[in-house]
């Protein structure tokens, strides 16, 4: 008879409050737990679809008292089609080509990366990043994850997207670009290469994270379409209604057990 070692049990915690970074005058609170492990890919995967996101080799969600302003969702890939916007993106950008490559930090990408903080999060804690806090960011990693380089017909860096690659699909963890090319909506443009890299290979989704409509900087999200939410702990289509309300009340985060 083969010996199995019991299962190591899953722990999840939750942060102190701290002042969200999305919504003016509130706090957010955090469930957070480590992903190690031999299944730790089966884990993230498993996150994943509950609404978690990863930050080094921890998963975290939202677990905010009396607000449901993050809402996480996903593109299925097999079903997009970008509308007259979106189609002048990818034209915008036509002599941009994607490469995908290692997650390794490289002195480009973090020049690239320190000018994308400056000029559009100064205020931020990822301003004051050094080359080996970027480096981490990149290369803490307990799962498969790569990089999108962009480059210019002069071979010249102009974004980059770091991506998780899940049993269902990709999962877009941060991106980052030429802020004097702000107008070509690069991060955008990193999301459509994404999703069709996705529909080519046969994987169905792509996930971005948290929709926060009250969030201008975060509300693009759902311009993808169709895209689904978690809500109830069930991923759903977004409605247009929804869209145009900016979100309901009834959209929220469930998280699920590791089990």
């Amino acid at each position: 008879m083969t010996y199995k070692p019991p299962r190591r049990p899953q722990f999840f915690y939750t942060t102190a409050p701290l002042p969200c970074p999305y919504v003016p005058g509130r706090t957010e609170r955090k469930v957070v737990t480590e992903i190690v492990g031999p299944d730790a890919d089966g884990l993230h995967d498993r996150l994943s679809r509950a609404g978690f996101r990863r930050s080094h080799n921890i998963a975290y969600a939202p677990v905010c008292p009396s607000c449901q302003a993050c809402v996480p969702i996903r593109i299925p890939v097999d079903g997009f089609q970008p509308d007259r916007t979106l189609r002048k993106i990818l034209k915008a950008n036509e002599g941009l080509d994607g490469y995908r490559v290692p997650a390794r930090a490289t002195a480009e990408q973090f020049h690239l990366f320190q000018r994308y903080q400056q000029a559009r999060h100064g205020d931020g804690d990822m301003a004051s990043m050094s080359f080996y806090d970027y480096r981490a960011m990149v290369e803490d990693t307990p799962i498969e994850t790569f990089i999108v380089e962009f480059r210019d017909r002069s071979d010249r860096l102009v974004s980059a997207c770091l991506t998780d690659k899940l049993v269902d699909g990709f999962s877009a963890v941060y991106s980052f670009f030429d802020p004097n090319m702000a107008r070509n909506s690069l991060g955008t443009h990193a999301i459509m290469w994404l999703i069709e890299r996705a529909r080519a290979i046969g994987l169905t989704y792509v996930y971005l994270g948290y929709w926060v409509p009250e969030s201008r900087k975060m509300a693009y999200k759902a311009r993808f379409r169709p895209s689904e939410v978690l809500s109830g702990g069930v991923w759903r289509t977004l409605t247009q209604d929804e869209l145009q309300d900016g979100g309901r009340d009834d959209i929220q985060l469930v998280p699920m057990t590791a089990s």
